[in-house]
């Protein structure tokens, strides 16, 4: 909290400045404007919006729609896809799918209601396992945690703005930036808590959505199945982004038990 005071304070102090002018400080030149641009950075990451991480999404997608081959209508895989999302609905999220055709195993969701699903999971998961893990991704959406990451992603971006106002670094967010942007959805680490919490909402969303309701485990019990196999280099992305899949899979195929158990 002191530190964001301070900046903020820096910020407001620099307002009354002359944006363009140069200060020196420790025998180093520092850029006011740059500084402004990364404190306004810093402020703005830790007070997004919804509408900001939409905004935000919407552009970080659009670049990872441009940067990889995306599966045309027409293709097996956007077909099969369309018949399983056609009737899935999500309150406040206005949800569009694509297929990336590529060799890593993993999707994501993002703030604007973005899904993207990569081929070479859909090569190895049923339709049931498939929408265990759109869902467990929605899920990471729906309780803010692709947010948060977005804000740490804002917040290192502002701050490595503020170390090129000392260095002469363009204090400009570059391509290669947007993509690790992007990378904060994509491959973000989350708490036991959030990943428990996902795993939930995504056996719930199975349910809800007439798949079965082993469908989240068994996406679960498929990768650490992978994991260990021939194939473990494939999934190493998305295995290691979404860890102790093996317990949290016997955890949701408890559920799934009791579920079960409820409705005979």
């Amino acid at each position: 909290m002191k530190k964001v005071f301070f900046l903020s304070a820096l910020v407001c102090a620099l307002c009354a400045t002359n944006a363009s002018a140069q200060i020196r400080i420790g025998g180093k030149s520092l850029d006011t404007k740059k500084i402004l641009q990364a404190g306004s950075d810093a402020v703005k990451a830790i007070t997004l919006s919804d509408a900001d991480i939409a905004a935000m999404s919407r552009e970080a997608v659009e670049w990872m729609d441009e940067h990889n081959p995306v599966s045309p209508d027409t293709s097996e895989y956007t077909r099969r896809l369309m018949r399983l999302v056609e009737n899935v609905k999500v309150d406040g999220l206005d949800l569009n799918f694509k297929v990336y055709e590529v060799i890593d195993v993993n999707a994501f969701a993002c703030g604007d209601g973005s899904i993207r699903v990569f081929s070479s999971l859909m090569d190895i998961m049923d339709d049931a396992q498939l929408m265990g893990i759109i869902g467990h991704e929605i899920g990471h959406v729906v309780h803010t945690d692709v947010k948060d990451a977005m804000k740490n992603a804002y917040m290192v971006s502002a701050a490595r703005n503020a170390a090129g106002a000392a260095g002469g670094t363009v204090a400009k967010l570059t391509e290669s930036e947007l993509g690790n942007l992007v990378s904060s959805f994509t491959d973000a680490q989350f708490s036991q808590k959030q990943e428990y919490a996902a795993d939930d909402y995504g056996f719930e969303f199975c349910i809800a959505n007439g798949i079965d309701p082993y469908g989240m485990a068994s996406a679960l019990e498929k990768l650490v199945e992978l994991s260990q196999g021939a194939k473990a280099s494939t999934v190493q992305k998305m295995f290691s982004s979404h860890p102790d899949s093996e317990k949290r899979a016997a955890r949701v195929r408890a559920r799934a038990d009791e579920h079960v158990q409820q409705q005979q």
